[in-house]
């Protein structure tokens, strides 16, 4: 009797797996990518917040990758300037962006917690980054086809960043802006 239910359950389980391979939809029958999230009490939060939560995550995804190419690219064409102490030049304005970087870094420090980073342009905003471009035009003119559209742009991004990394949800206006917004940013790189 045990075997029987064991072979009817197993069968189940079989045809549950080739409805959800056959149509596309997830039955809970395996692992899901938010079963593998570490933090244990995930499924403790409603459905409704953790579907949200994974519609958000993609635009989260899109500008933690835009965030860190900027950041990349500030450097990059920083070092190429003015050399591997650029963050010590001139060119980067001690009250506006290295003072708070260097504030952000040692607060991690005294915090206790492992610092992101030993690089101090990491703990520049997005806002910071932007203002690196700008007060630096002479060097990322080639970069870029113009300054007032890289203002323009990084200005729309900010603002369109905020409820992303502030865990707020967008609507479907505010993601194509992102999208758009993105897409000009790309653009603008000549």
């Amino acid at each position: 009797m045990i075997r029987a239910f064991g072979m009817t359950g197993l069968q189940i389980v079989t045809d549950l797996e080739a409805i959800e391979n056959d149509h596309g939809v997830e039955l809970g029958l395996k692992p899901s990518k938010a079963k593998n999230r570490k933090a244990s009490d995930y499924e403790q939060f409603e459905a409704g917040l953790r579907q949200e939560a994974a519609r958000m995550s993609e635009f989260y995804e899109v500008f933690y990758c835009l965030e860190n190419s900027i950041r990349r690219l500030v450097k990059d064409t920083m070092v190429e300037a003015e050399g591997a102490d650029w963050w010590l030049s001139s060119r980067v304005h001690e009250d506006r962006v290295r003072k708070p970087a260097q504030q952000r870094h040692q607060k991690e420090v005294d915090s206790g917690i492992t610092p992101r980073s030993f690089n101090l342009i990491d703990y520049t905003t997005f806002g910071e980054l932007s203002q690196l471009i700008t007060d630096n035009w002479d060097v990322f003119d080639p970069v870029f086809s113009s300054k007032t559209a890289v203002s323009n742009i990084t200005n729309q991004l900010n603002l369109l960043r905020g409820p992303i990394a502030h865990c707020n949800p967008t609507d479907e206006l505010e993601q194509d802006r992102l999208n758009l917004a993105v897409r000009s940013w790309f653009k603008l790189m000549s």
